[in-house]
């Protein structure tokens, strides 16, 4: 029988979105009807692997080269779907390189990462559906990889990953999220704000288990999660978190009351 990280890492090494999608759909239909089985302890080889499978196209940038994305203009909103189209292409990968990659964590962490790599495909998949009705695809515009970046960076250490790709970079959508559905409103293109519901509601879950995972790996080791996070932050050179902040939305996903109280403290009066 099939192995389920074994198979996710098949999955991610994959070049082609469609045939990523369908897959990760596939694999999680799999899983849940017992035509493939989990080995937590499975022996996982990663050396000499080009991680993510991609398409050659977008061509990758750094941020700071990355073109403006207006909502002024037709081709500005253009550019937006393909900015969230890449991200969520990266936030699929992601969630597969989480399952395949860490070994010997209870069977929860890999169901919940497989449910994640399921959703953030569908995500990737509603987009990538719209932008093809204003005449684009995923591809056609440049994009930059923060995102994969840090989970390369965090590629040794699960407690990690779990503090500073889901609950960090992850939870930033949690905050931009809503002021991009906004401006979507005032424009009545109802077919992306309802895409948006969509995205918004899910990535509370999958930042939740982020929170979760870290958590647990916290109390399995008697470390403080604020300190923790802390230090992680530093030796990984992750991003200063600024505002404004989905408190709410947050709330929703895990953070302590203590945590959002440090957010706040950053906001500035």
């Amino acid at each position: 029988m099939p192995e389920l990280r074994h198979s996710a890492l098949q999955v991610l090494l994959l070049t082609d979105p469609a045939e990523k999608v369908c897959q990760i759909k596939q694999l999680f239909d799999d899983y849940h009807q017992q035509r493939v089985e989990l080995n937590p302890a499975a022996l996982i080889h990663f050396d000499g692997l080009v991680l993510p499978g991609r398409p050659e196209k977008p061509e990758l940038v750094p941020p700071q080269k990355a073109p403006k994305r207006s909502m002024s203009t037709p081709e500005g909103r253009v550019r937006l779907l393909h900015s969230l189209a890449h991200i969520e292409f990266n936030a699929l990968n992601l969630a597969l390189d989480a399952l395949a990659r860490f070994s010997k964590m209870p069977q929860q962490y890999y169901e919940d990462w497989l449910k994640v790599a399921k959703e953030e495909a569908y995500h990737f998949s509603l987009i990538e559906k719209h932008l093809h009705s204003l005449g684009s695809s995923y591809g056609a515009l440049t994009a930059h990889n923060s995102l994969w970046e840090m989970v390369e960076r965090t590629s040794d250490q699960v407690i990690a990953r779990m503090a500073l790709v889901p609950r960090t970079m992850e939870a930033r959508g949690l905050d931009a999220v809503p002021a991009i559905r906004d401006r979507f409103i005032q424009i009545k293109d109802h077919a992306v704000v309802d895409i948006l519901d969509i995205i918004l509601r899910d990535e509370v879950g999958h930042v939740l288990i982020g929170n979760q995972w870290f958590n647990y790996l916290c109390s399995k080791d008697k470390l403080s999660p604020i300190t923790t996070y802390r230090e992680l932050a530093r030796k990984y050179c992750a991003p200063v978190l600024r505002g404004p902040f989905n408190f709410e939305a947050r709330e929703r996903a895990g953070f302590t009351a203590e945590e959002l109280d440090i957010l706040k403290e950053a906001v500035p009066a």
